[in-house]
């Protein structure tokens, strides 16, 4: 970790303190919290310098975000929306485009990225919100489900079908004919802002459209899940991280039938499997995020096998952690409770563990077969 992430980890530390639970709790993260992350660019630190972002490496990037996901779930959720919502402006929208919303992104706005409705989760190719240009407008119709951030966003960028193709249309949360309604009690990441949408008539601008729109719809599905599929990933080595010191310093504090509970063979075996999986989720992270700093060929590859990993060994994870602490971790708000309820949401976000074993078994068949 760099001296410049290092402190901004540091600095994240004392902003947060012991109040993680208490946000989880209440389901609901302090707009001031959120407002000093985005406003000195630590909400989505990988936009370039050039836009007045930190301009972080992938790696460095990964690092906080492992951090903050190791502080806090539902605050590591906004920002892989953020970090999202940025990446999807840099890569599809024009010059124009990029020059007006990074900067905005870069120093206080917020944003979040509006794929999922109803009938289209893991199937991203059964959209049905339709972006219709009328004249120098296009209108919006149609519903997204589950929006992580959109309780918070001031933008959300909506996935939409145009003509035939598809189109991302950036929209103002006051927009007329949006409606934002926050999903109620979510299990994991509860502080996060989850919202549905619905969109009746919402006229804009056709400047709104990245690049102008009618690009691919699997261009635009893999362009910002890339980025949230690795942001995931290094989240999950967040939660093992929190894990691992808790788990520790319980069985090392504890005393059963006379010795420390980690001195308990089964015990001990639940320590090493939980720091083991840390390691194998960490090694993953950091190889897709070199892959993702020199824009490798297995670039796509990598953030996907990162993700799988990281999702599977956070869910082990915390679930050893809990048989570690039993009723010491069972309490609502604990690290080691908030962490068994958001790792088993990330096997389900930004990619399905189902949905990563066809790609990564897709691989094998294309470069093996």
């Amino acid at each position: 970790m760099g001296d410049a992430v290092a402190a901004a980890a540091a600095e994240l530390t004392d902003l947060v303190g012991d109040r993680a639970d208490g946000w989880d709790r209440a389901g609901r993260l302090p707009e001031d919290v959120v407002r000093e992350l985005a406003a000195t660019g630590r909400l989505a630190a990988q936009i370039p310098a050039r836009h007045g972002g930190l301009g972080w490496s992938s790696a460095d990037g990964g690092e906080f975000t492992a951090h903050t996901g190791s502080l806090c779930g539902s605050l590591r959720s906004v920002m892989t929306s953020q970090g999202m919502a940025a990446w999807t402006v840099e890569r599809l929208g024009d010059p124009e485009q990029a020059a007006r919303l990074l900067p905005r992104l870069a120093s206080g706005g917020t944003a979040a990225v509006a794929f999922s409705e109803p009938g289209a989760g893991s199937d991203l190719s059964a959209v049905a919100t339709t972006a219709v240009l009328d004249g120098d407008t296009v209108v919006l119709d149609g519903r997204k489900t589950w929006v992580t951030a959109a309780g918070l966003a001031d933008l959300l960028l909506v996935v939409a079908r145009m003509d035939e193709g598809a189109a991302v249309a950036v929209v103002p949360r006051d927009a007329p004919g949006l409606r934002i309604r926050r999903v109620q009690d979510p299990t994991g990441f509860r502080a996060a802002g989850h919202a549905d949408l619905r969109l009746d008539g919402v006229r804009l601008p056709a400047d709104c459209l990245l690049g102008g729109g009618r690009q691919p719809l699997s261009l635009l599905v893999t362009t910002a899940l890339a980025f949230g599929r690795l942001s995931v990933a290094w989240g999950c080595v967040g939660i093992l991280r929190a894990c691992v010191t808790a788990a520790a310093r319980h069985a090392a504090a504890r005393h059963q039938f006379g010795k420390p509970l980690g001195s308990h063979q089964l015990v001990a075996r639940h320590l090493a499997d939980l720091w083991t999986g840390e390691q194998i989720a960490t090694r993953a992270c950091e190889h897709a995020s070199r892959s993702w700093d020199r824009n490798a060929p297995d670039l796509g590859t990598a953030v996907v096998l990162a993700k799988h990993i990281g999702a599977e060994q956070a869910a082990r994870g915390a679930a050893a952690a809990a048989q570690v602490l039993a009723s010491a971790g069972a309490t609502d708000g604990h690290v080691v409770a908030r962490a068994h309820r958001d790792a088993a949401l990330t096997r389900i976000i930004e990619g399905t563990d189902e949905v990563c074993q066809l790609l990564l078994a897709d691989h094998v068949l294309r470069s093996r077969g």
